[in-house]
């Protein structure tokens, strides 16, 4: 009984003394879980607070393209008031008013490749005319006029209205990012294309079109030549190739580009 005792009394202390032990490793927890802890409560901070910032410039873009286009609608509109005076003053006085030359042009492919002289097919390349039914804005000048009067056989050109600029970049615009071909959904895209030279919203870039501003050349660039559908009754064949002026399509059209513009959108 005494041997048997004196056998007990050690496998009672080995297993009776150790469960403070367990104890105490169980509450510890390892160095690498505590590690991936941190840096998953460090993540998930970092997103909320970036999310909390988007929200704000999202809210602050909103107000800034309001207030953009409310200003550019009033200078709009001081523009007109303006000419509609002078037209009054001028007829009133015996005369006439002649407003000033347009700066602006949006010419518009009406032939294919077939039968293009090299020259003529290297200047509609330059103005982004590869395919028909293309159509982009050109700035006007010495250059430029000499040029479109090469290709009149085979583009219909004029002069856009606002309201032409406005539906064309609101219904067939699409921007150009890392050359790739992206439709202009959201003001983003716009400032991501052209944000480095101040044109930030859609009302900026038409502004800037309009008025031919300092940065026209970025804005024009930025916008993908725009594909164009066929035009509603269509182009008669026996006077396609025929200038506008004798009846026919192509050529310059003067302020009559604006109803074909209204045909093919």
């Amino acid at each position: 009984f005494t041997k048997a005792t004196m056998v007990f009394t050690p496998l009672k202390n080995i297993f009776g003394g150790n469960k403070k032990d367990d104890k105490k490793m169980a509450g510890k927890v390892p160095e690498s879980v505590l590690k991936k802890q941190a840096t998953q409560a460090k993540i998930a901070d970092q997103a909320k607070q970036a999310s909390y910032e988007a929200k704000q410039k999202k809210r602050q873009d909103k107000k800034d393209a309001i207030a953009a286009a409310e200003k550019y609608a009033a200078e709009y509109k001081a523009a007109d008031d303006a000419a509609i005076a002078n037209r009054r003053e001028a007829k009133a006085q015996g005369g006439f008013y002649v407003p000033a030359q347009p700066k602006v042009a949006l010419i518009i492919r009406i032939r294919g490749t077939i039968g293009v002289s090299p020259k003529a097919k290297k200047i509609m390349q330059l103005f982004r005319l590869r395919q028909i039914h293309n159509a982009s804005f050109v700035k006007l000048n010495e250059s430029t006029v000499r040029m479109l009067r090469l290709i009149e056989p085979y583009v219909t050109y004029g002069y856009p209205s606002r309201s032409t600029i406005e539906k064309l970049i609101l219904k067939r615009g699409f921007g150009k990012l890392n050359k790739q071909r992206i439709p202009i959904a959201d003001n983003s895209v716009i400032e991501e294309g052209v944000g480095s030279v101040g044109i930030k919203c859609c009302a900026d870039l038409i502004h800037e079109i309009c008025t031919v501003g300092p940065h026209f050349k970025e804005a024009n660039n930025f916008l993908w030549p725009f594909k164009l559908t066929s035009p509603r009754g269509g182009f008669s064949n026996k006077t396609k190739l025929v200038h506008f002026l004798e009846g026919g399509e192509a050529g310059n059209r003067g302020e009559e580009i604006n109803k074909l513009v209204k045909r093919m959108i």
